[in-house]
């Protein structure tokens, strides 16, 4: 089994930068093998995609996000960060790690983190 746990400020002002950790215990075969994500959930809102980090280090971002994201990865401390720039009120969210994801229509993990809220404000 895999277990990950998201790490942060829960409070960031705006225009600043959003980072966030996500700390992966547990069976590392199984978690090295798979993509790792970032998603979050806006209040009253469903999921979205932040992007993800493959085995190689290879990332790909959500379009709407692509310029303020940057995802990377540690494998050898089975850590992987969020740096979300310029950030406004509109980031405020839960955030979430997660591996193993089929991202479509829905988005479909096999591993979460418990989530971490993340409120823009002044």
């Amino acid at each position: 089994q895999v277990q990950l746990q998201e790490s942060g400020p829960g409070l960031v002002k705006p225009s600043q930068t959003l980072s966030l950790t996500c700390t992966v215990s547990g069976n590392s075969d199984i978690a090295n093998y798979y993509y790792w994500y970032w998603i979050r959930q806006p209040p009253g809102k469903g999921l979205e995609w932040i992007g993800t980090i493959e085995n190689s280090g290879s990332t790909t971002y959500s379009p709407s996000l692509k310029s303020r994201t940057s995802i990377s990865r540690d494998t050898s401390k089975k850590q992987f960060t969020l740096q979300l720039t310029s950030v406004t009120p509109e980031d405020t969210a839960m955030y979430y790690c997660a591996i193993k994801c089929s991202i479509r229509t829905t988005i479909m993990c096999d591993w979460w983190g418990q989530g971490t809220q993340v409120t823009v404000s002044s």
